[in-house]
C-alpha cells in the first residue's frame, strides 16, 4: 500500500466505511478516496449510500447496511467478497444513540439491546466476516469509531446505553488486536462533533472528528495496535 501517505495504501487498496453516507463517516471515506483507496460506503438505505459513493468518486460504491442486523452484516460481507474481492481498511463507524436523556435505571431494555447490537456486536460480527479478506492484505487496518462516553476512567451518567455499548466496543478492539496480530486494530474518539447525532452546538467540526480515524486507517507498519486515541494521542480506557 505504498501510494498512501503515512504508510497507508493506493495500489488498488480498498476501504469499507460503515455509516459513510454522511457526517464523520462520509468525511473519512472522502479522505481515504483522496489518498487513492477505492471506498465502499454504507447507509441504512441503498439510495443514500449510492449517492454518497457518487459524490466521493474514485470508483467508490454504496451498499445498504444495518449494523444491528445479522443478515445485513452477512450480506455486506458477501458483497465485498464477491464484487470487490479485496479489503485493506475497515472503519466500523455506523452507530446509534438511544435514550440519551434517560438514566440507567429507567431506559427501556430495548434501547440497551439495540445499542449493544449496533454499536458493539455489529462491528465485531462484521470484522469476523471480513477477517479472511483483511488477513490477505499486506497492511490491514481496522478502526472502531468509539466515543469519550465509553471511557470507563471518566464515565458519567450520560446516555447509559450508548456509553456502555462504546465501552464494550473498546474491549472488543483490544481482543481483535490480539486475534489479528498482522493488522493494526485501534479505536478512536472523534470528540463531540457537529453531526446529526452530535447536534449543532457540538464543539468540533466533522473534519476534526475524522482526522484521527483517517490517521489510524493509514498507519505505517510501525504504528500502534490495540489502543484508544483522540487527536492522534493515546488516551486512557
Amino acid at each position: 500500500m505504498a501510494v498512501l501517505k503515512r504508510g497507508g495504501g493506493g495500489d488498488g487498496a480498498v476501504a469499507l466505511v460503515t455509516g459513510g453516507s454522511r457526517g464523520i463517516g462520509h468525511e473519512v471515506a472522502r479522505r481515504l478516496a483522496e489518498r487513492g483507496l477505492r471506498v465502499v460506503v454504507t447507509s441504512r438505505k441503498r439510495r443514500p449510500a449510492e449517492a454518497a459513493a457518487r459524490e466521493i468518486g474514485g470508483g467508490a460504491v454504496g451498499h445498504p447496511f444495518e449494523a444491528s442486523d445479522s443478515d445485513s452484516i452477512r450480506a455486506l460481507a458477501a458483497f465485498v467478497k464477491r464484487e470487490v474481492g479485496r479489503l485493506d481498511v475497515l472503519v466500523n463507524n455506523a452507530a446509534v444513540l438511544l435514550g440519551e436523556g434517560g438514566g440507567i435505571l429507567t431506559i427501556p431494555e430495548a434501547a440497551f439491546v439495540e445499542s449493544w447490537r449496533a454499536n458493539a456486536l455489529g462491528p465485531l460480527l462484521l470484522t469476523r466476516e471480513l477477517a479472511p479478506l483483511l488477513e490477505k492484505s499486506d497492511a490491514p487496518r481496522i478502526v472502531n469509531v468509539s466515543s469519550g462516553a465509553g471511557q470507563i476512567s471518566s464515565m458519567t451518567t450520560y446516555a447509559p446505553a450508548y456509553s456502555i455499548s462504546k465501552a464494550t466496543l473498546n474491549a472488543i478492539t483490544v481482543m481483535l488486536a490480539a486475534a489479528l496480530p498482522k493488522a493494526k486494530v485501534n479505536c478512536a474518539d472523534p470528540g463531540w462533533v457537529r453531526t446529526d447525532m452530535g447536534g449543532p452546538n457540538a464543539t468540533r467540526s466533522v473534519e476534526q472528528g475524522a482526522d484521527t480515524i483517517v490517521w489510524l486507517a493509514t498507519l505505517p507498519d510501525g504504528g500502534p495496535s490495540g489502543g484508544f486515541f483522540r487527536d492522534r494521542k493515546r488516551i486512557a480506557w
